[in-house]
């Protein structure tokens, strides 16, 4: 298992045909979780599946916000040579990668199942501060994980959620932004960051497990007109472990002439 700056990874393919992958987990996963993608990927294809601070092997941090965060990943791309990579997130890993590409060079963003409105969960995370911050916060990660419906992923998979094990300071660290920040300046800055890779004609696409309402398809066009859309039905909160080959067929159409 090799380290890229202070991150652990797994690494893949050694060829520069086409855009480099770069792999970010969810919020209490790891790098272990695109091994089904990965495993329909082409096999040459450069690609890096990277466990975020604080996860899997990646040693924990003083602070998990984004601005502090972001150099860490852009060191450790720096240091694997993946120049200008296609950066797929799932969850707070799509964040992530959302931020990543308006601040460092970026061929293309995947945002898998990442809605990037987030005054709700905002106002949910304030309602249960004070059970996160106490011995009841096991029971709050349980009612979100209970809602990302990973009762819908065949078992092969679905382990791979059963499995993963939360800790208090990772859930409070990473949501420390939410926690603090005003959800209008929250709002502002993804809204600015979506305009910027929009300006920066950085190919966007947003790939989930259920119908998009339209309030938020109209809002997030209206950021990034070009968006694309893709929908992989009956996967819940994880299209790339409930559908794994269809997202690396996607993956896999991300060329350096052609994306999307």
């Amino acid at each position: 298992m090799p380290y890229f700056a202070e991150l652990a990874a797994d690494s893949y393919g050694s060829s520069d045909r086409d855009a480099p992958l770069v792999l970010l987990h969810g919020l209490t996963f790891d790098r272990s979780h695109w091994g089904p993608v990965l495993a329909q990927l082409d096999p040459d294809r450069r690609a890096v599946a990277f466990d975020l601070p604080g996860h899997g092997d990646s040693p924990r941090r003083d602070s998990y916000q984004l601005t502090d965060v972001a150099p860490v990943l852009h060191a450790a791309i720096t240091e694997a040579g993946l120049a200008t990579p296609v950066l797929v997130g799932h969850s707070l890993g799509a964040v992530l990668a959302t931020h990543y590409a308006a601040n460092y060079p970026a061929r293309a963003v995947v945002n898998v199942d990442q809605p990037l409105q987030v005054a709700a969960f905002a106002e949910l995370l304030h309602q249960s501060e004070s059970r996160l911050r106490g011995p009841e916060w096991t029971d709050v990660w349980a009612m979100l994980l209970s809602g990302m419906h990973a009762d819908l992923l065949p078992p092969t998979t679905r382990h791979l959620v059963e499995s993963a094990q939360p800790r208090q300071d990772q859930l409070l660290g990473y949501w420390q932004e939410i926690l603090e920040t005003p959800i209008d300046e929250l709002d502002k800055r993804l809204r600015a960051e979506l305009t910027t890779i929009a300006a920066k004609h950085i190919p966007y696409h947003y790939v989930t497990g259920a119908d998009v309402p339209a309030p938020y398809q109209d809002w997030l066009t209206a950021l990034v007109p070009d968006v694309a859309i893709t929908v992989l039905p009956g996967t819940g909160h994880f299209p790339h472990l409930g559908q794994p080959a269809a997202l690396a067929r996607l993956l896999n159409s991300v060329r350096l002439s052609s994306i999307f």
